[in-house]
């Protein structure tokens, strides 16, 4: 999918979202990435090959009282 130089990564490696932004949807919650991957703002993501990625953003950090 990837048409700039240097390329992407791949939506299989790593550091997939490190992939340029194609389309933003802030008001939906998600975004699309040059290599097929659409990231939400949860930091739950779509595969182009159907797979998914959980959300991995902490969510249950505790403050100092």
């Amino acid at each position: 999918m990837c048409q700039h130089d240097p390329a992407c990564p791949p939506y299989d490696h790593l550091d997939r979202e490190a992939a340029r932004l194609v389309a933003s949807h802030p008001e939906q919650g998600w975004s699309l990435l040059c290599n097929g991957v659409v990231v939400f703002e949860d930091t739950g993501e779509l595969l182009p090959d159907g797979g998914v990625i959980a959300p991995h953003r902490p969510t249950d950090i505790r403050t100092a009282a």
